[in-house]
């Protein structure tokens, strides 16, 4: 028995001793040092906060390198989020100097190298965001630690400028735009470069994202910025070419936000806004959080990328040649738009309170205006077909939050990945449909049970949360945790979800121009959920029904 006793306190020294670490990383900038944990017996994880990627931007400037430091960069702290408004808009958080970046890098038994990379992009509508994300209990949502350790792959985090700072424009050269879209390329320029001193492949990175980090992602496999940086990427509810994700008309907003911070609107609204207190000029970029059906929130988002003939040199649409070999996954939530259709339309969230029919016309008007009367009744008639001569409450309600989620996000999304697959040559599309039901929804909840994933429910389930709090959930949601970072990392690691170091529980087939299959995932899912033409018949309203009509009304 003491023989025993030895040998264990042998073995667990010697562990500790040859605990696997980088120690200190040589980078371009400088050397740095971030804080290793063990995971395991012979499983260690080296984790860097707040490296920085770029110099303190310039304001309405694109980045620029970063100086570099002496001695030895101390990587163990967030840094904080880039300047922007709070979630009530009231006031402000964050910092201009916030272009760093986190990464994770799992070692078992001896240091990794060449391992994939995987480089998150935060959502937040363009206006708010930051890469450690909510914080419960100390527990990060963007913390990369279970998709690293799991997956066997670095997570990368970044920052990058959100609202007035990352995305104001004059639609002219004295204010370009897209400032939060150059800081996130410079990030994913910057890992390029430097990932392999992490153990990292720089030839194997993947870039995902969520909502206007999905967008970003699209947009970033759309700029002819980024030839050869990047392999693969994932959007999740958000592509380029959602209604809200470019701004064809910046002027008008750049001006509105000159004259709250009291700047001229003529030739010198650049300069005086350059001038202007940093704060002010945030807090001049709030958007209208107020909606009816009559003016959908998805309206306010006026802060987003611009045409602006560098980063996008054309219309999104055209630029999908781009991205012609880059693997690529897109998919959205089934009730992506449920969030947002409870700020237009309130009653749907109410179980005892009708929703007017009124309401679902209203809604379908201000989506289709350019067309008119002829737009509203081809709109009317195509949600309604199913519902019969007295449609329940409850499929009324639902049809709104359908109406919203097909135009905010799925049907974009459809059309993002028909142009990469019709445009691909080597890259390989993917499309999914996540369906795991909102755990807010059910009696006694704020939400109704008929509430499926609503916007943003996926992030706790591929940040594998579901492990890292395991009392806040069932078995159930430990299972579509393990499949999504089974399908993320794969991906990552080959270009096919399918084939990597872990199990998935069905076969995803490519999506192919005329078999649009896509999966449906979620914690009862198997090789029953692959299906093929999400909801073709509204994705046909929206891209060929509609914009054939004629326009009434021009922007």
């Amino acid at each position: 028995m003491v023989m025993l006793g030895i040998l264990v306190a042998v073995a667990v020294f010697l562990e500790t001793v040859s605990g696997a670490s980088l120690g200190v990383v040589y980078t371009e900038g400088g050397m740095v040092e971030g804080e290793n944990i063990r995971l395991g017996f012979r499983r260690h994880m080296d984790v860097f906060k707040g490296v920085p990627f770029a110099g303190i931007p310039g304001r309405f400037e694109k980045p620029k390198r970063h100086p570099g430091w002496d001695g030895i960069l101390k990587a163990t702290e967030y840094r904080k989020r880039c300047l922007q408004v709070n979630l009530i808009m009231t006031e402000t958080r964050g910092s201009e100097d916030c272009l760093y970046l986190n990464i994770w890098v799992p070692h078992s038994g001896s240091v990794s190298t060449n391992l994939p990379v995987m480089v998150w992009i935060y959502g937040g509508g363009f206006l708010v965001g930051g890469s450690m994300g909510a914080n419960f209990l100390d527990n990060y949502l963007y913390g990369g630690q279970e998709i690293a350790e799991r997956g066997n792959v670095i997570v990368v985090t970044l920052g990058y400028r959100v609202g007035t700072l990352g995305f104001l424009s004059t639609g002219e050269p004295d204010l370009p735009g897209n400032y939060g879209l150059w800081d996130q390329q410079a990030a994913i320029a910057w890992v390029h470069r430097n990932i392999r001193s992490f153990g990292g492949d720089p030839d194997n990175i993947t870039i995902f994202g969520e909502s206007a980090g999905g967008a970003s992602v699209s947009f970033q496999t759309l700029t002819p910025h980024n030839k050869g940086l990047f392999k693969r990427a994932i959007s999740q509810s958000g592509v380029a070419i959602c209604p809200w994700a470019v701004n064809r008309n910046p002027r008008r907003f750049a001006e509105e936000v000159a004259l709250k911070v009291s700047c001229p609107t003529d030739q010198n609204m650049a300069s005086c806004l350059k001038m202007t207190d940093p704060v002010l000029l945030t807090m001049a970029g709030t958007l209208s959080l107020s909606s009816s059906p009559d003016h959908p929130l998805v309206e306010n988002l006026l802060l987003s990328a611009v045409i602006d003939g560098d980063f996008l040199p054309d219309d999104p649409n055209k630029l999908f040649h781009n991205a012609a070999e880059i693997d690529y996954i897109a998919g959205v939530n089934d009730m992506d738009g449920h969030v947002f259709t409870g700020l237009d339309v309130p009653t749907i969230n109410s179980p005892l309170v009708d929703t007017p029919i009124e309401d679902v016309k209203r809604l379908l008007a201000s989506y289709t205006k350019e067309k008119g009367k002829a737009g509203l009744d081809q709109a009317y008639s195509t949600y309604t077909s199913t519902w019969g001569s007295n449609p329940s409450k409850e499929i009324v309600k639902k049809t709104v939050v359908e109406i919203g989620t097909d135009y905010i996000f799925l049907v974009p999304t459809q059309a993002a990945l028909y142009l990469h697959a019709a445009n691909a040559t080597t890259g390989r599309t993917y499309s999914y449909v996540f369906s795991e039901p909102n755990r807010m929804g059910g009696i006694g909840r704020p939400y109704p049970s008929w509430v499926g994933a609503d916007h943003a429910d996926d992030l706790q389930y591929v940040f594998g949360k579901p492990f890292t709090t395991p009392l806040g959930y069932w078995p159930r949601h430990r299972d579509v945790s393990r499949y999504m970072i089974a399908y993320w990392t794969n991906f990552a690691r080959t270009g096919d979800p399918n084939k990597g170091e872990m199990n998935v529980p069905a076969t995803w087939p490519t999506f192919t121009s005329n078999g649009h299959q896509f999966l449906e995932i979620n914690s009862k899912m198997d090789k029953n959920y692959v299906k093929q033409k999400m909801r073709l018949r509204y994705v046909h309203f929206w891209t060929s029904i509609l914009p054939n009509l004629p326009t009434i009304i021009s922007e």
